[in-house]
């Protein structure tokens, strides 16, 4: 019998604690042996808590106990969960986190500690929710070339433009329902502005090329400047706005951001409503992969922390490790190359085919011009954004243009 602890117990670490008491002849099924919750570490009481007896309020019977071998760890944040996890780790502890802040900005760092100390740092909770993706790439999708990781990774971004597409709602009101659904936090910021996904891509993307690129190195933008005319003329020419996280690596070159994109119909990414994820993931042998299913929720991520407390417990396989990202990695951003649908107030079309050529024009809000460029580099945009600004022209969008396997460098 194992003996495991859960720091924090708050949504996903009750529901972890919860899966483990229900399924627990199927967990022991899994790893020959049963997973028993000795502690959870809580800065609270929680004295209606089916689990107050085993509360502790400080890392060190956790830290010292030579029983518990594994400890999940869902407290969120970086402060504490840092310092504990350096202290279990450094004890020949494994840990398994859901907390995608902190893998992101010290996920190098934790794995070679892991390694150093024979012990395992896994963080399949961190990214997706429930959907199995770490795993699969670290692991089945190994023997690939990873060229490109495409995904929407926030459920509440996605419920909001979905609202806005089907149900022709405000930014407001659809943040508000997702608020009220509990799929939006009171203070929605990390996930509206893109940081959310922007730690998940810093992930997926490390998982897949071995180097830790931090959040603060990727270029990120939100859903917060997202018109409804914008959707409209998405689906105009049959596509949907869906905010991404891209990492792409080809011929010498990595690009990594987070942005609002039109994807086009053809493109399972189109078609990931509401608060699902879904992430495709391209290897020079498999072709294109596709990982759907809940991103979020107590039950969906406690699954995903569970599956790691087995795997903790069962694989011997070598411990992987990330080198940090040096200064040439990523690629530069004003290489990236991708079509973009622009909308202007202002101009006459001719003066857009003056300077951005060959262009398909939309059907925009009234006086208001809108189109697709040729696909052309972040640098060229801009310059061509500012010569019809120059002209009296004022641009009111910019969202860039999905194409799959899109090669990006110029």
């Amino acid at each position: 019998m194992a003996k495991i602890a859960i720091m924090g117990l708050g949504v996903v670490g009750g529901g972890t604690a919860d899966l483990l008491a229900e399924n627990r002849e199927k967990i022991r099924a899994a790893c020959g042996e049963y997973l028993d919750l000795k502690y959870g570490l809580d800065v609270r009481d929680m004295p209606e808590s089916p689990y107050r007896d085993l509360i502790v309020h400080d890392i060190a019977p956790i830290a010292n106990d030579p029983e518990v071998s594994i400890v999940a760890e869902t407290i969120g944040g970086v402060k504490h969960a840092y310092d504990y996890t350096v202290r279990l780790l450094g004890a020949g502890k494994s840990v398994v986190t859901s907390n995608k802040q902190l893998v992101s900005e010290h996920g190098a760092e934790l794995l070679a500690l892991a390694k150093e100390n024979g012990c395992r740092y896994l963080f399949e909770a961190s990214t997706g929710g429930g959907i199995p993706v770490i795993g699969p790439l670290s692991r089945d999708l190994s023997q690939n070339e990873i060229t490109e990781i495409s995904g929407i990774l926030n459920g509440t971004t996605n419920y909001i433009l979905t609202r806005k597409r089907d149900g022709g709602v405000g930014f407001e009101t659809a943040l508000a329902e997702a608020q009220q659904k509990g799929y939006a936090e009171r203070d929605p910021s990390a996930d509206v502005e893109g940081a959310d996904a922007c730690r998940k891509i810093s992930i997926l993307s490390a998982t897949a090329f071995g180097k830790l690129i931090p959040p603060d190195k990727i270029h990120t933008e939100g859903i917060t400047a997202i018109r409804q005319s914008d959707v409209s003329a998405a689906a105009s020419m049959g596509a949907a706005v869906k905010l991404l996280g891209r990492a792409i690596k080809r011929g010498g070159e990595c690009f990594v951001l987070v942005s609002p994109f039109f994807v086009p119909g053809k493109s399972p990414l189109a078609h990931a409503d509401g608060v699902y994820n879904a992430i495709s993931v391209t290897g020079n042998y498999v072709g294109d992969v596709m990982f759907y299913g809940r991103g979020a929720g107590a039950k969906a991520t406690a699954s995903a922390v569970v599956a790691d407390l087995i795997t903790a417990k069962t694989d011997a396989s070598p411990v992987p490790t990330w080198e940090p990202a040096g200064e040439d990695f990523p690629t530069e951003f004003d290489s990236f190359v991708c079509p973009r649908y622009l909308a202007f107030s202002g101009i006459e079309r001719n003066a857009v085919r003056v300077v951005f050529g060959d262009v398909t024009f939309l059907s925009g809000a009234e006086g208001e011009v809108a189109f697709i460029t040729p696909a052309g580099t972040e640098r060229e945009c801009a310059d061509g954004i500012a010569r019809l600004s120059a002209g009296g022209g004022q641009l009111l969008s910019m969202i860039r243009v999905y194409e799959s396997g899109e090669r990006p460098e110029a």
